[in-house]
């Protein structure tokens, strides 16, 4: 009798434990199946771009989430995307209590996600960019290297530090400098390609107060000795040579008209290269009338004469160039 009793006892105590355990799976399920409900929604309305809402959702998600023993794989993505939604709302320069508070938000959560895997670049990325907004330069720059380090054969993250440094570049001689060394650095990676004079020639084409037109004229350069056939580049030379003649008046007359020249030569290069390419034409127009009129006083009509011929020209090809494209976004829609 008492053998049974105590193999009744061993039978209750493990159906006890098998109920226990079946309501712990059940809450757990519940639990996972709330958060995945709560998380959808969230998705949903970050996509249509509202985010308070999102931010209530996800913040349901995340309570039903954290509820679980193990951690859930979508939780990396709820702390991400209230980060974002925080960081969406917040208005740079704005010192208002509930705007700072928002961007406190977006950096705790951020940090979160970035802790749960320290190596996805798009959470490191939007942790540089919430501390560049927020003009940290210290920690924005301490995320924005981890990108290099991350991807160090990915050529797009050298321009996405160069910008960052660009950005400060005016306060602060130094990071002018190591702006520079990351265009250098994305060249040396790939010598080959031309984009990178092109990127690089763009920089020193748009440094303030006064842009260094001399050395974006050394990379396209450069850029045309890579591909010399490549219209956009003789049309890039021919800009920056214009800009160089037309922005900087005080320059001595015969030292302007050199540039002018020189501006003249690769625009009709480009036309040459590529006759149906609407843009050299526009800028032969600009130059025509705005510099070579001007320091060839002489001649002033003539030019005024080629100016308005290839305005023409210009409008003509642009006019063919919108129809094409107007008619293959029709073929499109009849596929």
């Amino acid at each position: 009798m008492v053998k049974k009793s105590a193999r009744v006892a061993v039978v209750l105590m493990f159906v006890l434990a098998g109920i226990l355990f079946l309501t712990s799976c059940q809450k757990l399920n519940v639990n996972y199946i709330k958060g995945n409900h709560h998380f959808n929604r969230a998705n949903a309305l970050f996509t249509d771009g509202k985010y308070r809402d999102a931010i209530t959702e996800y913040e349901l998600a995340k309570k039903y989430y954290e509820a679980g023993k193990d951690k859930n794989p979508n939780l990396i993505n709820v702390y991400r995307f209230l980060g974002e939604s925080y960081k969406s709302l917040f208005r740079p320069g704005d010192d208002r209590p509930e705007n700072l508070e928002r961007a406190e938000k977006a950096l705790e959560f951020l940090q979160k996600a970035y802790e749960f895997d320290p190596t996805k670049k798009e959470i490191i990325y939007s942790l540089g960019d919430m501390y560049d907004k927020l003009k940290r330069f210290e920690q924005a720059e301490q995320f924005y290297l981890k990108i290099l380090d991350l991807e160090p054969g990915n050529m797009n993250n050298y321009y996405v530090v160069a910008e960052f440094y660009k950005r400060y570049a005016a306060e602060k001689e130094a990071l002018r400098a190591k702006a520079e060394s990351m265009y250098y650095r994305r060249i040396e990676a790939d010598p080959e390609n031309p984009q990178g004079y092109a990127y690089l020639a763009n920089y020193f084409e748009n440094i303030q107060p006064i842009p260094e037109f001399d050395k974006a004229n050394d990379c396209w350069d450069k850029r045309i000795a890579l591909d010399p056939t490549s219209a956009e580049a003789w049309l890039a030379k021919g800009v920056n040579r214009w800009s160089k003649a037309y922005r900087l008046a005080n320059l001595p007359a015969s030292e302007r008209l050199v540039y002018a020249r020189e501006s003249l030569r690769a625009l009709e290069r480009a036309v040459e290269l590529d006759p149906n390419y609407p843009e050299p034409y526009s800028w032969l127009s600009v130059l025509y009338k705005s510099v070579l009129a001007k320091l060839e006083p002489e001649k002033e009509s003539r030019y005024n004469a080629e100016g308005d011929r290839n305005l023409e020209k210009f409008q003509e090809l642009r006019k063919r160039q919108l129809e094409r494209k107007k008619l293959e976004e029709e073929l499109k829609k009849v596929k």
